[in-house]
């Protein structure tokens, strides 16, 4: 029999016993052997839990939390040649939408068990590495403002709450440079870089990003005042191509961004130390991932 070690976060999943005898009657019902169990912990996210499994040899690693938890389980499996699978839990779960994993336990388990194996890019920024994309600026104020206790509340609805109340944060100065090209100067409210398209409430941010086509894609943000706000929400929901001072696309595969004073910074949903120079990177087709079997190569 074929063996699975399930990683989960309790704090995202409730009933979790429950969820574990349902995890093994669905792996049961594919010939599966009853799965190794961890818990994420304050000291262990995920990442050292997922060098564990790979240690115990294990076939596949299931992953079941937010997008942090997806996150460290897929840091700690890069380059050791075991796929993961993701099961939907948290507000979050980017990573599930983008790639068509499922939203039900059992769509997670047979997408694991008997999807396909692909390989998909991985961002890296200041030495870790993000699945779905990394924001400077507004993207990771709204997560800072934003509790657990919202989320509980209101879901997924609790991040617009995050991003309103940080509308009126003032503009700050930035310098790129993408790949070797010549840096250039905005004044924005935020710059984001994904590694796939869609965000919560099924916004395409980036219409055109592909997992594994090996470059980043990068979004810079500058409206001044509720008229352009109106524009940019109006565009991005209509997944307009069209672009000018507001809203500028981008495709690279290095990126640095110099900001004039430090800035928050975000990537999958996890905060990170504010700073004034921040570099990210692509890693091409780093992460195995379970995807269903009907889906386009």
């Amino acid at each position: 029999m074929r063996h699975a070690a399930v990683i989960v976060n309790p704090t995202k999943v409730p009933d979790l016993d429950l969820r574990r005898a349902e995890v093994i009657a669905e792996l049961a019902k594919h010939d599966w052997a009853e799965p190794l169990w961890f818990e994420t912990t304050i000291e262990d996210n995920g990442q050292g839990l997922a060098r564990r499994a790979v240690d115990e040899q294990v076939d596949l690693v299931f992953t079941c939390g937010g997008d942090g938890t997806v996150r460290a389980v897929i840091h700690g499996l890069v380059g050791s040649g075991v796929p993961v699978a993701v099961l939907s839990a948290g507000t979050g779960n980017l990573l599930a939408q983008n790639l068509a994993l499922g939203t039900t336990l059992a769509e997670g388990i047979a997408t694991g068990v008997t999807g396909r194996t692909r390989a998909v890019d991985l961002g890296e920024i200041d030495g870790e590495t993000f699945a779905v994309m990394a924001g400077i600026g507004l993207d990771a104020a709204m997560l800072e403002s934003t509790t657990e206790t919202s989320k509980s509340r209101f879901g997924a609805l609790a991040y617009v709450f995050g991003a309103l109340s940080r509308l009126r944060d003032r503009p700050f100065r930035v310098t790129l440079r993408l790949d070797d090209g010549p840096p250039f100067r905005r004044r924005v409210r935020m710059v984001l870089v994904g590694n796939v398209g869609r965000v919560q409430g099924g916004l395409h941010l980036f219409p055109a990003a592909e997992p594994d086509d090996g470059r980043l894609d990068v979004l810079v943000l500058s409206p001044y005042g509720l008229r352009d706000w109106l524009g940019v929400a109006v565009r991005l929901f209509t997944r307009s191509r069209r672009e000018d001072r507001r809203i500028e696309r981008f495709t690279a595969r290095t990126i640095r961004v110099d900001t004039a004073r430090p800035m928050p910074r975000q990537y999958d949903g996890d905060l990170i130390k504010p700073g004034t120079t921040t570099r990210i990177a692509v890693a091409p087709e780093a992460l195995l991932i379970r995807v269903p079997a009907k889906t386009a190569q």
